[in-house]
């Protein structure tokens, strides 16, 4: 660590860099750790967000556990109802790391999908990948299927793309396609960048036809496609290049 020195040494980075690429958390969830004390380097507890480490001739533990620098992997998943985006559950609930090999079950999800919720979920142990995919200043966009209940207009929906307030929050969709619609239900998609919380379901609930079901079926260029549910397979090089370019 670099104690003591006006510049740290050559190959530093921030404490919560290195736990992010050791597949410990995303960035944001490892400051946190940081903040709570559950970090030391070389034995000393560390509770501020400053400080650098230089692997590998510097030791961080996590809750008194190594953490090593991991092969980083990009993984997509066709994920079901029924299963949480959470590491551990006290309730014992489904998750998602159980459709994964035994040996993943480092990885972390790219944001989240609620339990009810299903489709396109990535899931990584590179940190600074899943902050450019969730923060919404890099503007990346998603596409969700939603059947609602009820038939749904075209002027309905047509505020979602200005922005509607629920519960003192603005939400707001890029672009809002119905594919289908009579009395009973509807089929429409949407475009995302914010990814708020729920944020979906609280646009439609906003004009009175609740959400049955929710398939994210886009992130960025990587699209779900035929992968089947309760599935997954690794992005190539090529997505993952794709997902970080601004454009995406």
């Amino acid at each position: 660590m670099a104690s003591g020195q006006s510049l740290p040494p050559s190959g530093a980075v921030r404490l919560q860099k290195f736990l992010a690429d050791a597949g410990v958390a995303s960035r944001r969830e490892a400051e946190k750790l940081i903040l709570d004390g559950q970090v030391a380097v070389n034995g000393r507890t560390v509770r501020t967000l400053g400080v650098k480490v230089t692997p590998p001739s510097d030791t961080v533990t996590v809750d008194g556990r190594p953490a090593r620098a991991r092969r980083k992997l990009y993984v997509a998943l066709n994920k079901p109802p029924g299963f949480l985006c959470s590491r551990r559950d006290p309730n014992a609930r489904k998750l998602v790391a159980e459709l994964l090999p035994k040996e993943w079950a480092h990885l972390f999800t790219v944001g989240r999908l609620d339990r009810d919720s299903e489709g396109l979920l990535l899931l990584t142990n590179d940190g600074e990948f899943s902050l450019r995919l969730t923060h919404p200043r890099f503007g990346v966009t998603k596409c969700y299927r939603a059947l609602v209940e009820g038939r749904v207009l075209p002027a309905e929906v047509a505020p979602f793309t200005k922005g509607v307030e629920h519960e003192g929050e603005m939400l707001r969709a890029e672009r809002v396609r119905i594919l289908e619609s009579n009395n009973s239900r509807s089929t429409v998609e949407l475009d995302l960048r914010q990814g708020k919380n729920h944020e979906v379901r609280r646009l439609f609930e906003s004009i009175g036809h609740p959400v049955e079901r929710l398939q994210r079926i886009q992130i960025g260029p990587v699209k779900l496609g035929q992968l089947p549910v309760g599935r997954w397979r690794v992005l190539s090089e090529t997505e993952v290049k794709s997902l970080l370019r601004p454009s995406a």
